[in-house]
C-alpha cells in the first residue's frame, strides 16, 4: 500500500496526503530549508511550527563536513540534534558536491572531491550518501545523483542519466541494507529518486520510464530553475506528467517563488523548497499577497503599517515597516530575523491557501487570480 493518499485532483494539482513515521504532510507543500540544521536569519524550530512549517530540508554535504554526521547520530540523529519533532528531508548532497566541491573527479563509484571549507579529500557516493542520511536519520533520503549543467551535451546528459540510474539501485540496496541493521535510528526512512536530462525532454521521459521501475516511496525532479528560461522548466514538468506514477508524490526540487510554485501545482507537483524565502528577507525583499515588496525602500521609512496588512504571521501583528527597515538598515540582527520570519509565513500560508482552494475545487480560480499578482512588485505600496 502506498504511503501518499491522493485525495483527489483539479485539472493536474493534486490535493494529498504523505503518511510517514514522523507526521502526516499535507500537499502541495513547501519544505523549509535549514541547510545546516537551522534556517538563517536566526529561526528556531518553535519558529517553525509558530509559522506552519510541515517538513524542514536539511543539507546532507554541509551536515557531513560540519559537524559531521556521526556527530548528529551520536546525538539521536537531526531531529533530537534541532528538537524537530515533524518530517525532516535531506538531500543527497549530489548538487553541492557539484556546485561548491573543488577539484571534484566523477567515476563510476562516485565523486572525489575537495570540501569547499577546507580543502580536505571527501568521496562521495551512492553508498556513503545513504549512510550519511542514515546517520542522520531524516524521514525522507534523497538518492544520489549527478546534477548536469544547462545546458550540456547531449550525448553527455544521455550517459550521466544512465549512472545516475545505475546509482539509484546502489541507493536502493544500500538503504535496505541500512533500515535492517538493529542500530539504526530510523529503520523507516523513504527514499526519493531523482529525475534528470536537462532540458531534453525525450532523455527527461527516457529517464523517468527507467526509475520509476523501481518503484520508490516518491519521485523528484532535479537540474531545474538553473538559469534556463521558466517556460523551459514548465514544459519539462508538463511532459513527465504522464510518466510519473500518480500515487507517489512529486518533488520539484529547489524551487521556486511563488509564482513558480502556483505553476508547479497546476501542473501537478506536491513538493517544493527553495532558500529564497530566507535568502531574500535578508535583503530586504518580503513577500506580500500584492506581490513583492524591498522594505528598504525610503518610502517606507515612516510608515506605521505592517508588511501586509492581510497578514497573519508574528511580524505584521507587531511591528510596522518602518521598525523592519530601521532594523535592517542599522544591521540589527532581529531585523533579518523578523523579515525571514515573515516570508516563511507567507509561503507556507501560500501552501495552506493552495490546499483550501483544492479542496474547495477553486483551485483554477485562484491560479487565474494570483499567478500573475505575486510576481508583480506594486508600486503603491
Amino acid at each position: 500500500m502506498s504511503k501518499f493518499e491522493l485525495i483527489k485532483t483539479e485539472g493536474r494539482a493534486r490535493r494529498g496526503r504523505f503518511h510517514t513515521v514522523h507526521g502526516v504532510i499535507q500537499t502541495p507543500v513547501f519544505m523549509n530549508v535549514g541547510t545546516s540544521a537551522a534556517i538563517k536569519g536566526g529561526i528556531s524550530t518553535q519558529d517553525l511550527y509558530e509559522v506552519g512549517c510541515q517538513v524542514e530540508l536539511s543539507n546532507t554535504y554541509h551536515l557531513h563536513v560540519r559537524p559531521g554526521d556521526d556527530v548528529i547520530r551520536d546525538l539521536g540523529g537531526i531531529h533530537k540534534f534541532f528538537n524537530w519533532d515533524r518530517p525532516v528531508l535531506t538531500d543527497s548532497g549530489g548538487f553541492q558536491v557539484f556546485s561548491l566541491a573543488k577539484l571534484r573527479k566523477i567515476s563510476e563509484e562516485g565523486v572525489a572531491f575537495q570540501s569547499h571549507i577546507d580543502g580536505k579529500h571527501i568521496f562521495m557516493g551512492p553508498e556513503e550518501s545513504m549512510r550519511i542520511q542514515s546517520n542522520l536519520a531524516s524521514t525522507i533520503a534523497m538518492a544520489f545523483d549527478e546534477c548536469v549543467e544547462n545546458p550540456a551535451p547531449y550525448e553527455y546528459v544521455k550517459q550521466s542519466i544512465a549512472r545516475t540510474t545505475r546509482w539509484l539501485y546502489r541507493c536502493k540496496d544500500e538503504m535496505a541494507r541500512l533500515n535492517s541493521l538493529p542500530e539504526t535510528i530510523n529503520p523507516s526512512q523513504l527514499l526519493f529518486g531523482i529525475n534528470q536530462g536537462g532540458t531534453y525532454r525525450d532523455l527527461r521521459i527516457e529517464h523517468m520510464k527507467q526509475i520509476e521501475e523501481l518503484d520508490l516511496p516518491g519521485y523528484a525532479v532535479g537540474g531545474l530553475a538553473v538559469g534556463e528560461p521558466e517556460d523551459s522548466m514548465y514544459e519539462i514538468i508538463e511532459a513527465l506528467d504522464p510518466y510519473m506514477p500518480t500515487d507517489k508524490p512529486r518533488y520539484l526540487m529547489g524551487v521556486g517563488t511563488p509564482r513558480n510554485i502556483i505553476e508547479g501545482v497546476y501542473r501537478g507537483v506536491d513538493f517544493f523548497d527553495c532558500v529564497m524565502p530566507s535568502r531574500n528577507a535578508r535583503h530586504g525583499y518580503l513577500f506580500t499577497w500584492h506581490g513583492t515588496m524591498n522594505i528598504l525602500n525610503r518610502k517606507f521609512e515612516r510608515d506605521p503599517r505592517p508588511i501586509d496588512e492581510g497578514c497573519g504571521c508574528p511580524v505584521c501583528r507587531h511591528y510596522s515597516r518602518g521598525y523592519i527597515r530601521h532594523l535592517l538598515k542599522a544591521k540589527e540582527m532581529l531585523g533579518m530575523r523578523l523579515a525571514v520570519l515573515h516570508n516563511l509565513y507567507f509561503y507556507n500560508d501560500l501552501m495552506a491557501k493552495i490546499r483550501q482552494a483544492l479542496d474547495e475545487d477553486r483551485f483554477e480560480q485562484f491560479y487565474h487570480t494570483y499567478h500573475e499578482l505575486l510576481a508583480t512588485r506594486p508600486d503603491y505600496q
